[in-house]
């Protein structure tokens, strides 16, 4: 199979973090044929300032979308522009005929994410939501965690209560577009993308929703959210043959905060009827890609440190010891598997050149934006909404 020839629009945080490395890393699969920067400042732009004079040999700059679009040879378009534009550069480049790769939010909307992903499946092109996060190191231990038969001494039960959090300390704006009041903009769309499609992963559906969304720190435009609180009602899970103890529901709280003054921040606490799961600290792939040398870094098998949580941020285990329910045993419970957001790229590779089902299915991610157009409704009504049923 040829490598597939990619456009990635966009040479900011996005581009030069999250896309560019993994295409430079995987070439038996992409070739950066081209990068849309509008006014790049030097010979090879941004990305050559990035990765150097080889990174950028022989990559195409264009100016416009327009010229992109109308280039014939690219066969899969990554969108990591500002929020706003992911729905109308989405829906471009695939009535251009064009695979196309949408960073989170994918869209302001459900509708429009429907609408696009309708598009895509009657050109038959393959529409896939870069919703990373279902690659870190941290997800992929909380998840083997929750899939341990309820026999196994560190299993947590029946759980009754998940928290996910992605807390930071930012008293100031950061002075981008990110600060202004456009669609698809603020703490809700930007990190509840990740902290409810790992839910909806984990969990399903829900079918009620309660939110409180607000300007915390009163900076900036009052519009723009910077604190959520977004909590997912679901029935029980406890199963008719569970012994002991049975909630009579399950509970999934999703917070975000500007002004968390902790090191490292809380992640994750899993709660249930044997035990209590406590994650602090989160994947170090975003920080590592921001300073890596070399693309091939996020490949190399010598490069142990890649995509690794240290020891000190393994979550903790507190369970019963097994003979009463005044005893407990705290334990590890170590991020074994590596954060591999390299694994996304392949899977989309698969999706484009062997018809593979993705692993992140874009109905999902529209999921995703309709349970975040709920909370945004949620709170601005001060209730809770029942969440539909699927369509």
């Amino acid at each position: 199979m040829s490598p597939i020839k990619t456009c990635v629009l966009g040479v900011g945080l996005a581009g030069l973090t999250f896309h560019i490395p993994f295409v430079l890393a995987l070439p038996e699969l992409f070739t950066l044929y081209a990068v849309l920067e509008r006014k790049p400042t030097s010979p090879g732009g941004k990305l050559q300032q990035r990765f150097g004079p080889q990174a950028a040999q022989g990559v195409k700059i264009y100016n416009t979308l327009e010229d992109v679009l109308a280039d014939s040879e690219i066969e899969l378009i990554i969108v990591g522009t500002p929020s706003e534009t992911h729905y109308e550069f989405a829906e471009r480049a695939l009535e251009a005929g064009k695979h196309v790769l949408v960073d989170k939010p994918i869209t302001a909307t459900h509708q429009q994410a429907i609408e696009i992903g309708t598009l895509a499946q009657s050109k038959k092109l393959v529409l896939y939501p870069y919703q990373n996060r279902r690659w870190d190191s941290d997800f992929h231990a909380l998840r083997s965690l929750l899939a341990l038969p309820s026999s196994d001494p560190k299993s947590l039960g029946t759980l009754f209560e998940f928290e996910s959090r992605f807390d930071r300390f930012r008293s100031s704006l950061k002075g981008t577009w990110k600060d202004l009041p456009l669609p698809a903009n603020g703490l809700v769309y930007d990190l509840a993308a990740h902290t409810i499609d790992q839910a909806l992963v984990l969990f399903g559906r829900p079918s009620k929703i309660t939110a409180f969304v607000e300007n915390l720190r009163g900076i900036g435009h009052e519009e723009v959210d910077d604190n959520f609180t977004i909590t997912l009602h679901y029935p029980s899970l406890s199963k008719p043959n569970d012994t002991g103890v049975k909630p009579t529901s399950f509970t999934v709280i999703l917070r975000g905060s500007p002004l968390s003054v902790h090191t490292p921040q809380l992640r994750y606490i899993a709660r249930g009827t044997k035990g209590t799961y406590t994650k602090y600290g989160v994947d170090p792939q975003e920080d590592q890609l921001k300073v890596i040398k070399s693309p091939s870094e996020v490949v190399d098998p010598n490069n142990v440190e890649y995509g690794q949580e240290p020891e000190s941020l393994f979550g903790i285990l507190e369970n019963f010891d097994g003979t009463s329910e005044t005893e407990i045993v705290k334990s590890i419970w170590p991020s074994s598997a590596k954060g591999d957001y390299v694994n996304l790229f392949r899977d989309l590779a698969a999706a484009i050149r062997e018809g593979k089902e993705p692993a992140v299915k874009w109905q999902e991610s529209a999921e995703v934006i309709e349970l975040i157009q709920l909370a945004h409704q949620s709170a601005k009504e001060e209730r809770t909404l029942v969440v539909p049923a699927k369509a």
